[in-house]
């Protein structure tokens, strides 16, 4: 994640323009100013004279109002900058700046409307700056993504007035700009960290390496007791007088593909993120860890046909198009074609690999397709098959029944349970490392999975 920078929205600045035909309004002293002239009423009953009085006082109010417009800077000598502080990523706050920059010689009370879709906050921000003659001001509000994918941002509106609050113009800038909405990088850079940490306090405990576990050849050193005779290198032995042994590492430069279901089934939602949100956000941990470890990640995201692909590759500016891709999964309303995706990744990927299948499994009474299309990977590939489980189904099938109506409930839902684990025997008894995630928790279980995959040299 050290190129994170170039994922931050470009600033966009523009000078601003009337909008309107007549672009000016009155401020709110106008007003104050008029309702002033209503003390001429009163006397008006006794003597005509002071509505005379009353007109000449509102004529000088407008008068006022028309000075006042007269010296308010030309819309063009106001400039609008839109500044991101970091990227967007899903539900997480973040901040941005809107500076209005005053090249005139006034200054300006301005209100700025920014025009923000609803997948990055509930209602248009509305801020308000005060900006000395050539100078700028900067106020800041406060997003959080709902939604992953592209959003498109629009103009800023602002009404702007003197320092008498007479007169008043509207004007907007020209800010539009798309930005996309990343995957949950915080969550994924916690979790990296932090199994990774652990995973190297664990190897220094045991001498920094696995040693026998790796079968990649890294070095070679004098023999010490414990090592294995299988180890020893005997033509260095021969040369040096002296018993040499072989030192291995965990292979690197081997393939990772994650494959993430988005169909219908995926549009289940928990604690306000649906389970395509989870398997997102879970998919970018373990590419970090996986491209960190030296091994090449490929992705793809299928529903009825194949919506991303990415060729498995290394190196920061592949996790980077790897973020561009997740951000860009989203659900569909039907189910998914397992079987094309199976079939598709066994012709792309020839080599042995390990298969990173993230889904759900449909409750029905055959046997879902996303088990055959995972059988047909098994033979040639090491296969990692993760499902997103429900906690309020687990929780139904532990609950007590306190009626004849929760009693059907409570043995639905152990049925159901019971069925998903049945199939997930099945896939393990065929070869595959098959199990049920809640989805808070898949991310460090999908890392610690793959951590340890590496550690047995299962691949």
């Amino acid at each position: 994640m050290n190129k994170l920078g170039k994922l931050v929205p470009a600033e966009v600045q523009a000078a601003a323009h009337a909008y309107k035909r007549f672009g000016v309004a009155f401020g709110g002293r106008f007003f104050m100013l008029l309702f002033v002239g209503l003390v001429w009423l009163g006397p008006a009953f006794f003597d005509r004279r002071f509505v005379y009085a009353l007109v000449a006082w509102d004529c000088l109010v407008v008068l006022a109002w028309l000075a006042d417009l007269a010296q308010l800077p030309n819309p063009s000598q106001l400039t609008v900058r839109r500044t991101w502080r970091s990227p967007v990523p899903l539900s997480i706050p973040s901040y941005l700046d809107l500076t209005l920059i005053n090249a005139s010689g006034k200054t300006v009370h301005a209100e700025m409307v920014d025009t923000v879709p609803g997948q990055l906050r509930s209602e248009p921000p509305t801020l308000e700056v005060r900006v000395g003659p050539r100078s700028e001001a900067t106020a800041t509000y406060r997003i959080c993504p709902a939604q992953r994918g592209d959003a498109i941002l629009g103009d800023c509106y602002l009404r702007y007035q003197s320092v008498l609050h007479i007169a008043e113009r509207w004007v907007q800038a020209s800010v539009g700009q798309t930005v996309r909405i990343y995957p949950n990088l915080e969550e994924a850079k916690r979790h990296s960290i932090y199994l990774l940490r652990s995973r190297q306090i664990a190897m220094e405990k045991r001498h920094s390496r696995v040693r026998g576990i790796g079968r990649e050849f890294e070095s070679l050193r004098e023999y010490q007791q414990g090592d294995e005779y299988r180890d020893i290198c005997w033509t260095a032995a021969a040369r040096r007088g002296k018993l040499v042994t072989r030192v291995y590492q965990i292979e690197r430069s081997q393939t990772v593909w994650i494959v993430i279901d988005s169909g219908r089934l995926m549009r289940a939602r928990v604690r306000g993120l649906s389970k395509l949100d989870y398997a997102v956000n879970a998919a970018l941990s373990l590419a970090q860890v996986a491209l960190y470890s030296g091994d090449r990640v490929g992705l793809v995201a299928y529903g009825r046909a194949i919506r991303q692909q990415l060729p498995a590759a290394k190196g920061s500016a592949h996790l980077r198009q790897l973020i561009e891709r997740l951000a860009l999964v989203h659900e569909e309303t039907s189910e998914a074609d397992h079987l094309h995706m199976a079939g598709r990744l066994l012709t792309d990927q020839k080599r042995r690999s390990l298969i990173v299948w993230l889904t759900d499994l449909a409750e029905t009474a055959m046997m879902p397709e996303v088990i055959e299309a995972a059988s047909m990977m098994m033979p040639r590939h090491l296969v990692l098959f993760v499902v997103i489980g429900q906690p309020d189904l687990g929780e139904l099938a532990t609950k007590r029944p306190q009626n004849a109506a929760d009693m059907y409930q409570v043995a639905a839902a152990q049925e159901m349970v019971h069925r998903r684990e049945l199939l997930l025997a099945r896939l393990r008894e065929r070869g595959a490392l098959a199990r049920e995630v809640n989805s808070g928790a898949i991310s460090p279980v999908l890392v610690d999975a793959y951590l340890q995959i590496k550690e047995r040299n299962q691949l």
